[in-house]
């Protein structure tokens, strides 16, 4: 299920210029309006760090993105299908 947010202040938009670090795991995702059009984001746990630290990304923005998607849409279809 995503979750959509408007979003009002700026600082919450998180656009990695560098590489955020190594991916832990992808934790939850959202969808959000962002000039006119929808954009999905990831909030991402980051290796060696806790859970201030974790940030949301676009899936480009995300080291090794596939595979952690890949993960991350495997584990909610598992969970969904024991509710």
């Amino acid at each position: 299920m995503w979750s959509r947010q408007k979003i009002t202040n700026p600082e919450e938009i998180v656009e990695m210029e560098d590489s955020p670090g190594p991916v832990k795991n992808i934790i939850k995702a959202r969808k959000i309006r962002l000039n006119a059009k929808d954009q999905r984001q990831y909030l991402v746990r980051l290796k060696d760090k806790t859970s201030d630290k974790d940030k949301w990304l676009a899936e480009d923005s995300i080291p090794d993105g596939k595979l952690h998607l890949q993960r991350f849409r495997a584990l909610r279809r598992t969970e969904q299908s024991h509710q």
